[in-house]
């Protein structure tokens, strides 16, 4: 029997001293102390066993931390393959609405132009000019959208004028707004302007 400390048991092995303390911790060793020192009782005729045993620990130990990269590696790879996908989704999303807008601006250009068409060619009767400041009542609409907003609100005059009132009915309208405009919840004030939401609200009992 062999008493040896666990640098000399390490040595004696070829194992790292964590490998000698984790086979005393399962009994694979016996451990002696001796005026508060550690050491280990080595058998001679079992020391070849027990460096096996060793070595198979250290080997399995080892194999442990190589899955643990390997899995660190994955992780690292599925983090960046999201990062990814995520910043191609937002891309998308964005190359959307770009696209949405140009058809929308696309469709009010070719509007305007039909209507051009059909004022000066088939409707000899009517002012070219005033069908044009109806198409143009469009980009009115537009422009009159207040901002901040995701709903449609819609200037007071744009809208009247689209719903083609005579001049004495748009007035008489106008003051039945501006009477309650900044009452009634379902008028928005914005720089002295009125603005309604038609596909939101009913504004009937105003214009009657």
């Amino acid at each position: 029997m062999k008493k040896m400390t666990i640098a000399d048991a390490a040595e004696y092995f070829n194992v790292s001293k964590e490998a000698i303390h984790n086979r005393i911790r399962r009994g694979s060793l016996d451990c002696i102390v001796d005026n508060g020192v550690k050491y280990v009782a080595v058998a001679s005729a079992k020391g070849n066993n027990d460096s096996t045993n060793i070595a198979n620990d250290n080997r399995y130990t080892h194999y442990i931390e190589q899955e643990n990269e390997r899995l660190r590696e994955k992780v690292d790879v599925l983090e960046k393959e999201t990062t990814r996908l995520r910043d191609q989704r937002e891309q998308m999303l964005i190359d959307e609405r770009i696209k949405v807008e140009q058809i929308y601006k696309e469709r009010d250009a070719q509007l305007r132009s039909v209507l051009h068409v059909v004022a000066t060619k088939f409707l000899s009767h009517v002012n070219t000019e005033t069908v044009m400041e109806e198409a143009n009542a469009i980009d009115a609409i537009n422009a009159d959208v207040v901002e901040g907003t995701i709903d449609e609100w819609v200037a007071l005059k744009s809208f009247l004028k689209l719903k083609r009132y005579s001049d004495k009915e748009r007035k008489k309208i106008k003051n039945r707004f501006e009477a309650i405009a900044d009452q009634d919840t379902r008028l928005h004030l914005r720089n002295g302007k009125i603005y309604l939401n038609p596909s939101e609200y009913d504004y009937s009992d105003l214009l009657r």
